[in-house]
């Protein structure tokens, strides 16, 4: 345990709607979407937060949040007897207005009165839409030794993406002196020495708590929304704002076979099925079980999964699961997946519950919960014939929607 460690209360933006995630979205928030074999991704932010001793966390929801509610109902209640160990989903309060949270500033300025009653030294507000693993603390200790009012967390990314990400312009001891909210490329500042590569804002800020009741006051008053687009690049002119470099990051128990400061934005349904299969295979990119800084997921009851026969190769079954006399080449099944005889999977990711019928053909193909994929269906291989039924992403990926073939009965 760190002694004397500042009072951090954290604010964890889980509203996102994902519309580029459809269908995986058509019924869920981006952060409650299924990943690997039982997490979701909001247990990636969460779980670096409490591994960070961090525990006291509002989880701002807004768009179809039911599954993440039930989810963090589920996995994430802490001990009652210590009051400041909680995970607590906090809905839009409507406290000033009849309105929903209209930016990421917004979110935390309806909920000013949170921080007020908390009295926290710091306040943390991080995204709940990516895959990784960081210590928070680090950023929270470098945050303090700089004497910053903002820190950033930041790492480079290719210029033509700069589109999708807040862009930091630096000096020389990353103070930030700029900030463009998802510029083109041809606009966007460059690292120096790398003309194509810019520093991205990963959406993850800690604030000394004063700067920041100052700024969303003001915020509230001026009609400003957003962080990345309204007030950080004006709190880049005024006050002593940090770019916290997260390749310096260190994690316990990372092996030396994976990507150091490994961050994706699971954004796309080709970064999120790309993400999956970082983390297959005895060399994997993101090792999902690091005992020193685990991630942790919802309690499972089901039983251990089953392997009556077949041919299984650089492949992930989840809990339940049954696999009698079928193929699975680089397959990623979660919980109580069942494939029958002489079917075959290959670099696909199938959810819950599902059934793959006998001698079925499923390639470069996402299925999600709840279908039962008739014997000798195929699905992917096939571009005309699968954009005719489901969603193609740009790289072939095939997307079969929750319940697209008959369910499973209940029970």
């Amino acid at each position: 345990m760190r002694r004397h460690a500042p009072e951090v209360l954290a604010f964890v933006m889980a509203g996102g709607e994902g519309t580029r995630l459809h269908p995986l979205t058509a019924d869920r928030c981006k952060p409650s979407v299924p990943f690997n074999g039982k997490h979701r991704i909001v247990d990636f932010v969460l779980s670096n937060l409490v591994n960070s001793e961090i525990y006291s966390v509002y989880l701002l929801v807004q768009y179809k949040s039911q599954a993440l509610i039930e989810h963090v109902r589920d996995a994430w209640s802490m001990a009652h007897c210590i009051p400041r160990h909680f995970v607590t989903v906090v809905p839009p309060q409507m406290r000033n207005g009849k309105e929903w949270f209209q930016g990421t500033a917004d979110a935390v300025a309806q909920n000013l009165h949170l921080i007020e009653s908390h009295r926290p030294d710091l306040v943390v507000v991080f995204g709940a839409d990516h895959v990784y693993r960081m210590d928070v603390r680090q950023m929270i200790d470098a945050h303090l030794a700089r004497g910053a009012d903002v820190s950033i967390a930041t790492l480079p990314v290719p210029a033509q993406q700069s589109t999708a990400f807040g862009v930091v312009e630096t000096d020389d001891d990353l103070w930030v002196r700029g900030f463009q909210e998802k510029p083109a490329p041809a606009q966007a500042h460059r690292m120096p020495g790398q003309g194509d590569r810019v520093l991205a804002s990963m959406g993850n800020y800690v604030f000394s708590t004063d700067v920041l009741l100052r700024v969303l006051r003001r915020a509230v008053d001026a009609g400003e929304r957003d962080f990345g687009k309204d007030i950080l690049p004006r709190l880049a002119r005024s006050h002593r704002v940090l770019a916290y470099d997260f390749a310096t990051n260190r994690i316990p128990g990372v092996g030396a076979h994976e990507e150091p400061a490994y961050w994706r934005d699971v954004g796309t349904i080709d970064a999120y099925y790309d993400a999956h299969f970082d983390t297959v295979g005895a060399q994997a990119r993101f090792r999902m079980n690091n005992p020193q800084w685990p991630i942790y997921a919802s309690p499972d009851a089901s039983e251990s999964a089953q392997i009556v026969g077949g041919d299984i190769r650089a492949s992930v079954l989840g809990s339940g699961c049954l696999v009698d006399g079928a193929s699975l080449d680089h397959a990623l099944l979660r919980r109580a997946v069942r494939v029958e005889p002489d079917a075959r999977i290959a670099d696909s990711i199938v959810m819950d519950r599902t059934v793959i019928g006998r001698g079925a053909r499923i390639t470069r193909a996402i299925i999600d919960q709840d279908n039962r994929i008739p014997p000798g269906e195929v699905i992917g291989g096939d571009p005309v014939r699968d954009r005719q039924r489901f969603h193609v992403s740009d790289s072939g990926i095939v997307v079969v929607p929750r319940r697209y073939f008959a369910p499973l009965a209940a029970g």
